[in-house]
Parts: structure tokens; C-alpha cells; sequence
């Protein structure tokens, strides 16, 4: 079957496709911008990327006409934009308009439970969104699910971040809604197994696993699965605001997907129409057995997919590829060229496992520091850590840091800050190999935004003094201490 699928650079889509792959169906990728969809080398050459902007109509003509079913996996959660409902209504409208044009049977679309007469705003959006595709002449089938768990989910990863950083949480009211949460596993299941059946046409489902919890309960559970001793102390006086901005300050997530997230949680999110187990019967697992898989995925170094991976913040929005090369003109640079004796393999290691907890080879205090500053002017700070401690792919992000290019035959690494700064920055790291020996080059260049922008540089330059020098010689001699007979789970993992 030819598939369709958006969202592929997504974190459902990216766990989807090798699935739909490997049953041998035949996949169209949609993606924004081909340069940031890196694809395992097991993929290449068996699907087929086109380049497409939902919100751009003019952009989809050239799309393939011949496609039998599409997935629409594309939502703005945590865009942070103030019109996105109109946004995604928008991009809805305009997909359904080119399905229109093509010989689609079936439009799959992954929705959110939400059976309360008051919904949030982006649970109100999500209904919009499955009225607006249920106008395509291809048969729509909606699977609605709540709280989704497995290794880089966003909602596992702040329930972690929140367990494993505080031993002791004042918590909001909305930690007494009651949820039923669905292992990422079971979600594939499901998107995959209505593919193509005739009896899911026209149907919306609900999904969701054994468990139907209250946010607290899951808290704790998780904390029983870490071994940890928490104590959770629900408010009434906690607003959403100030929920949001707790959430913000604790976890990796962006203020606009914890005030997204604020909003989504005061509703309650089970289960109620379980009509789907008569035409497709399956056994979920349980919330325990969902987290303790996402425990292992990540000891084992296998989250596929991040929730990090479609979110950007900062100036670049979601055209950061566009700055893949840094600027020759009106930028202001801090250049350090160091010779060594090793073998270059080794130093590039060293440059792609910066950041997370291996940390930045020098003063990691000022760093933190610098991540705290960040977070309190509404960035996204030091928390999101990396998806892997060794593999980079570009589209990656290190910290407060995009993985721009990587190149392990030209041995370089180009980063670019998501910070909040006045103005645009970039880290790159090169090993030169000359005739008389190989160099490591590093560059760190800022292009000022106005007399600001050149402020702050030259406020930082003592500060630059002291970290990238220092940076760039640890790097070189950086060496793995002995490795520990206990296996050790990387808190940044992601």
C-alpha cells in the first residue's frame, strides 16, 4: 500500500516508519524541510521524501496523486504560537484539500481523549481538527489517547524530571485528574492495525491502557519503579499560570508546552468508549510495564525519537537549517586552533559526546549558570540533555544547543544556540588534518543583534576567556575514567 505520512520528523511519525517499512508498504514522507530528516541507513532508498508546508497550500501540488492512505500526525502543542488554533485548522483545511486530489481511501488521525464538557484550548483544537478531516472523501478513523508513554515522550520525560528532581512536591490540584495512560508500543499497534480495515472507516476510537491513574498516582509510581522515596502535597491555590511556570522551572520542557500541558491535565482523560477491543482485541500494558520498557529503551541507548525532535525554539522557528553555514561577514568570533597526537577518531568522540552528562569539558558551573539564566527569561535552558550519549544527528539538540551538521569523514560538528541572546550564535568544532600534524579548530561566532548584541558579546568576553580555551585542551586530552561494574542511567538521556 502507498502511505502518506506527515509528521514524519515527528516523534510518532519517526517510530511509525520503520514500522509501516518493514510490513512493506511503500511511504511518502511530508516533511517541511528534507535537509533535517535524517533517516537510519536501514530506510534509505526504500521511501520516498517530498517536501511540503501544510500552513502553504501552493506547496503541496506536486505530492503524489497515487497514494492509498495517509496518516496525519501534524499538531502545534507547545509552538507557542497565540493563534494556533486557526493554525491548525488552517493546515487541517489544506491537507484535506490535496487528499481531495488523490485516490486516498483511508486519512488516520492520532487525536486526544477528551470527554469533559470544558476542554482546553488544545484539546478544543484537536476536536476542530478531526471535524475539519472528517470533510475529506477519504474515510476518516481517529484514535484519541491520552497521556502516552515510552522512552522521549513528553509527558514520561516531565513525569521523570519531575520524580527524579524533587524528593518533595507542593503540586497543583490537577494532579487529582484522573488519566489512562497508553505505552508508546500499544499506540503503534493501533495505528498500524486499522490501516487499511473497512470496518474502522468513519469510526472514531479511544485507546488507553489497563491503568486509569490520577497524575499523582503516576508520580509515585514512577518514583516506586526508580527506587525513590517521594511525598506529594496537592494545592488548590496554585493558578495555571503559576503551574505552568512550575513546570517550566523543574522540567526540560518549554513554557509553552507546560502551559499547554497545565491547560490539557484540569481534564480528566479516560476512557469511555472502548469499542475498538471488539474489532480489534488487544491487551495494553500496564503503566509499570510501559515505564519500566522506557527505563530499558533508554539503559540500552534506543530511544528512537524525542519529543524534542519537532519543537525549536528561539529566532530560527523551524527554518534552523537555513543557518547551517556560519555567516563570513558582521559576526564576532572567539577562534581556538590546538594541535595533538592523538588519533583524531578519539577527539571526535570526545566532540560528540558534549553536553549532557558527560558536560562541556570546562567550568561546568558556568554553564548551569548560564542554563538558569536562560530559563528564568523564558529559554529553554541547560534540562533537555541529548538524546544519546555518543550518536548526533542533525536536528538533534545538546543541551541549549540544535545540532545543526555533523560529518564524521570531514570530522565536524556545528551547533547552533537556542538560548535566549541578542541575537544568533554558533559552536563549531573541525579537526584539521595537515601535513604537519592534525588541529583541532573551534569556532564560536555570534552575529549581534544591534548595539545589544555587541554589549552582551564583549560582556561575556572574560568569561569566553575562560571557558573555550580551557574547552578546546580537554577535549583533546579528555580520556573515559574505568568503567563501573554497576550499569548507570544517564539523567539527560532522552
Amino acid at each position: 500500500m502507498k502511505i502518506l505520512l506527515t509528521g514524519a520528523n515527528g516523534y510518532i511519525g519517526k517510530r511509525l516508519l520503520p514500522v509501516l517499512i518493514e510490513a512493506q508498504h511503500e511511504v511518502v514522507c511530508l516533511v517541511r524541510d528534507p535537509r533535517r530528516f535524517e533517516v537510519p541507513d536501514s530506510l534509505q532508498g526504500k521511501i520516498q521524501v517530498v517536501k511540503g508546508d501544510l500552513l502553504n497550500p501552493e506547496t503541496l501540488e506536486h505530492l503524489p496523486r497515487d497514494i492509498e492512505a495517509a496518516y496525519y500526525l501534524v499538531h502545534s502543542m507547545g509552538s507557542g504560537s497565540a493563534d494556533f488554533e486557526s493554525a491548525e485548522k488552517k493546515s487541517a483545511a489544506n491537507f484535506v484539500s490535496y487528499l481531495n486530489t488523490t485516490s486516498a481511501k483511508q486519512l488516520i488521525y492520532l487525536s486526544g481523549i477528551a470527554n469533559d464538557d470544558h476542554l482546553s484550548k488544545h484539546l478544543t483544537s484537536r476536536r476542530q481538527v478531526e471535524d475539519v478531516l472528517a470533510q475529506a472523501k477519504a474515510s476518516l478513523t481517529v484514535l484519541r489517547a491520552a497521556i502516552i508513554i515510552g522512552s522521549g515522550s513528553a509527558s514520561f520525560e516531565i513525569i521523570r524530571d519531575l520524580v527524579e528532581k524533587l524528593p518533595v512536591m507542593v503540586t497543583p490540584r490537577w494532579l487529582n485528574s484522573r488519566c489512562q495512560p497508553i505505552a508508546i508500543r500499544d499506540v503503534m499497534f493501533y495505528l498500524t492495525a486499522v490501516l487499511g480495515r473497512e470496518d474502522c472507516y468513519d469510526k472514531r476510537f479511544e485507546i488507553g491502557g489497563p491503568d486509569v491513574l490520577t497524575y499523582k498516582q503516576m508520580l509515585l509510581q514512577l518514583a516506586k519503579v526508580r527506587h525513590l522515596k517521594r511525598r506529594i502535597y496537592t494545592l488548590p491555590v496554585l493558578t495555571p499560570k503559576l503551574s505552568s511556570y512550575w513546570l517550566y522551572f523543574v522540567t526540560s520542557t518549554n513554557y509553552a508546552l507546560a502551559r499547554s500541558l497545565v491547560e490539557s491535565l484540569r481534564n480528566d482523560a479516560v476512557v469511555k468508549d472502548s469499542s475498538i477491543q471488539q474489532l480489534i482485541p488487544h491487551k495494553c500494558l500496564s503503566y509499570e510495564s510501559a515505564l519500566n520498557l522506557a527505563f530499558t529503551k533508554m539503559e540500552q541507548n534506543m530511544v528512537v525519537s524525542s519529543w524534542k525532535d519537532a519543537l525549536v525554539s528561539g529566532s530560527m522557528q523551524n527554518n534552523f537549517m537555513d543557518f547551517v553555514q556560519i555567516p563570513e561577514h558582521g559576526v564576532l568570533t572567539d577562534r581556538q586552533r590546538m594541535r595533538f597526537n592523538r588519533d583524531p577518531e578519539e577527539v571526535m568522540d570526545n566532540i560528540l559526546r558534549i553536553g549532557g552528562e558527560r558536560g562541556w569539558y570546562k567550568t561546568d558551573f558556568l554553564w548551569e549558570i548560564r542554563g538558569l539564566l536562560d530559563k528564568m527569561v523564558g529559554g529553554v535552558g541547560l534540562q533537555r540533555g541529548r538524546r544519546h550519549p555518543s550518536d548526533v544527528r542533525a536536528g538533534d539538540s545538546i543541551d541549549f544547543w540544535r545540532v545543526l551538521a555533523v560529518d564524521h569523514k570531514a570530522y565536524r560538528l556545528l551547533l547552533y544556540a537556542e538560548m535566549k541572546l541578542p541575537g544568533e550564535a554558533w559552536l563549531q568544532f573541525k579537526i584539521c588534518r595537515e601535513a604537519d600534524g592534525n588541529y583541532l579548530e573551534q569556532l564560536a561566532a555570534f552575529r549581534p543583534d544591534g548595539l545589544a548584541g555587541r554589549l552582551y558579546w564583549y560582556a561575556m568576553l572574560p568569561f569566553h576567556f575562560i571557558i573555550f580555551r580551557g574547552m578546546a585542551n580537554n577535549i583533546i586530552r579528555y580520556e573515559d575514567p574505568p568503567v563501573s561494574k554497576v550499569p548507570t542511567l544517564d539523567k539527560h538521556s532522552k
